[in-house]
């Protein structure tokens, strides 16, 4: 937690030391997030979660056409599936609880108003995954004896935000790890056993409420005008001749 907290740290202090150039604002998140892990043999984004956190976002320039977010905080991947189905491999019901800390770079549509953005995402796993796992010894065997994770995950996330009205907004992100979150899990089938790499990917659908009012470019420095001179009328005087 020393880590997280100093690594978001270093990012606030970076926005509020340039808050000169830009026009800061808070907000708040919460939704929903739906992920599966890859290499674990199942398809499908059918774990869903909950996410939330706070963040801020820095609209560089007057026009506000780019913008710096940072955000800080909870959300739930893992993976589910049941044997129902009777072509699913094995029944899994694993959550991974993680704080999330993105950094996103936003371009914002000038004509719609829609914000586009990309960017690295680190996450810490602050619980190792729980859950459940069921499966069919004499057709498909995950291995079991080490079910733990990485604590560190670094992905790549891409975001889509807009507004619905006056200060909330919706945002839409799909993340993926660029590095293995669980290296070498076992698996058998048969005579045949190999391993995998997995990686998480999960994508998120959230409301954001934004403080401060909405978004607008900063204001300029007053300008200071001269008062105008107005000239007196000439008056034409008429001599009278004797």
């Amino acid at each position: 937690m020393n880590r997280i907290a100093a690594i978001l740290f270093i990012l606030l202090s970076a926005l509020a030391t340039t808050g000169h150039a830009q026009y800061i604002n808070a907000y708040v998140t919460a939704g929903a997030i739906t992920s599966q892990i890859e290499g674990d043999e199942l398809k499908g984004f059918d774990r869903w979660w909950f996410t939330g956190g706070v963040g801020a976002l820095a609209r560089f320039g007057e026009d506000g056409t780019w913008a710096l977010g940072v955000e800080a905080g909870y959300s739930g991947r893992g993976v589910y599936n049941n044997l129902h189905n009777s072509k699913n491999l094995y029944n899994i019901d694993m959550v991974l609880h993680y704080v999330d800390i993105p950094v996103t770079l936003f371009f914002k549509d000038p004509i719609g108003g829609l914000r586009v953005g990309l960017g690295p995402v680190y996450s810490r796993l602050v619980q190792q995954p729980h859950g459940q796992m069921e499966f069919r010894p004499s057709y498909f065997l995950p291995d079991t004896t080490d079910m733990s994770f990485l604590k560190d995950d670094l992905s790549l996330a891409g975001e889509l935000r807009f507004t619905i009205w006056n200060n909330l907004q919706m945002s839409v992100r799909y993340q993926h790890s660029l590095f293995p979150v669980k290296k070498g899990w076992t698996f058998t089938e048969g005579s045949h056993t190999w391993q995998n790499d997995c990686y998480n990917q999960s994508v998120s659908f959230r409301l954001l409420w934004q403080f401060g009012g909405q978004e607008r470019p900063p204001r300029n420095k007053p300008q200071t005008h001269k008062p105008r001179q107005h000239n007196k009328p000439r008056v034409k005087v008429h001599r009278r001749r004797p």
